[in-house]
């Protein structure tokens, strides 16, 4: 039995389009397989002006709940595919004040993600390159739809370097969104995710252990549309994750909190952000 997390790390971005599964390391061998489950959860109730809070009178609100389910196939450990599709429960309360919902299958994504790997001894490092398709299988019926009608190219650069105790990890990806239905034309999307980490712990006997680290993500979004009004803005979040393997099975818990939001008009903020997920590969 292959033990995919007794080793070190390669590339741990928080981001539902440019993370990929298994949790970022795993599988890394010839003819390896892997499945998990994401829950991803943000809530806010803060109407942002710009950078700023603003009045509140219709209590406007959003809460998105996303479960994602997720597969990765290595043909070889330098070239793999990936798909992830997102099962989504949400909520908003329009300008108007009108509370709409919204639940079914998102979008589905897939990528082929291709690395470089470099050893030298006490450290290991790669180079990323990962292009991405989402297709419009998201219902665009709902009041608050699951999905906006659109095809939808990425793709990202990633670098990482480690040592049995501490990795540096940065991906920088980029999103070009194309015209949805019902007037959904979300903008362009730019990113970048700066990863610190700590291996504190690790069991040989048991093949287990502990990853502790930081994540600072940032975003540009072009000014776009959704059907209640303009979409997009700028902002940074940041916060903790924290991981836990066994043998080929691995637990990861991650939050971060907007340390900058700036949105285009007057939009509900983004918020904070929880997520929980499980994987294996074998």
């Amino acid at each position: 039995m292959r033990a995919p997390f007794a080793g070190l790390l390669v590339l741990l971005p928080l981001s539902a389009f440019a993370h990929q599964p298994v949790q970022d390391m795993a599988p890394r061998w010839s003819d390896g397989w892997g499945l998990q489950v994401r829950q991803e959860y943000r809530a806010s109730d803060k109407l942002l002006g710009g950078s700023s809070e603003v009045a509140n009178p219709r209590d406007r609100m959003d809460r998105v709940s996303e479960t994602w389910l997720e597969g990765v196939y290595t043909f070889r450990r330098e070239v793999r595919v990936t798909a992830k599709l997102p099962w989504i429960q949400q909520t908003r309360v329009a300008p108007t004040g009108t509370r709409q919902k919204g639940e079914g299958f998102g979008d589905l994504v897939l990528a082929v993600p291709l690395k470089r790997y470099w050893n030298e001894k006490g450290e290991t490092g790669s180079f990323g390159f990962t292009p991405n398709l989402r297709l419009p299988t998201g219902s665009t019926s709902d009041a608050y739809p699951v999905g906006d009608g659109s095809y939808d190219v990425g793709a990202s650069l990633s670098y990482a370097h480690e040592t049995p105790l501490f990795y540096v990890y940065a991906d920088l990806f980029s999103w070009l969104n194309g015209s949805g239905r019902r007037g959904m034309n979300p903008g362009n999307v730019v990113g970048l995710d700066l990863n610190l980490g700590l291996h504190p712990y690790h069991d040989n006997a048991t093949e287990s252990g502990v990853f502790l680290m930081w994540d600072v993500s940032a975003r540009y979004e072009g000014r776009g549309t959704s059907t209640v009004g303009t979409t997009g803005g700028k902002r940074i979040s940041t916060g903790p994750i924290a991981i836990a393997y066994w043998q080929n099975w691995m637990l990861r818990a991650e939050y971060a909190w907007p340390a900058y939001e700036k949105v285009w008009d007057t939009q509900v903020s983004r918020g904070v952000e929880f997520t929980l997920s499980l994987g294996a590969a074998y």
